[in-house]
């Protein structure tokens, strides 16, 4: 699983569009193996972007939950102490 893409359901405030088709930018990615597409491959690989970004929105606007919604900077802090003791970086 691509490290950069991060769960964006269920937080409070919810997740904006430019989160999603950032996740979606890495995914299309991640199964392409391009960083950046050749010219030849630019416009399949964008309209695969718009693609998923449209599914991943119709996903997030469909899910629902009785959990409440998670903090971003709770959540932040909690990966920072993960990074601090998985890398012993100290920074938790």
């Amino acid at each position: 699983m691509c490290r950069n893409i991060k769960t964006l359901f269920n937080f409070e405030p919810p997740a904006t569009d430019d989160e999603i088709q950032a996740a979606s930018i890495q995914f299309v990615r991640k199964i392409s193996g391009f960083t950046v597409p050749s010219k030849v491959n630019e416009e399949a690989f964008n309209r695969a972007v718009q693609e998923v970004t449209a599914a991943a929105r119709s996903l997030m606007d469909s899910l629902v939950t009785q959990a409440e919604p998670r903090n971003r900077e709770v959540e932040i802090e909690r990966a920072r102490a993960r990074s601090a003791k998985r890398f012993g970086t100290g920074k938790a």
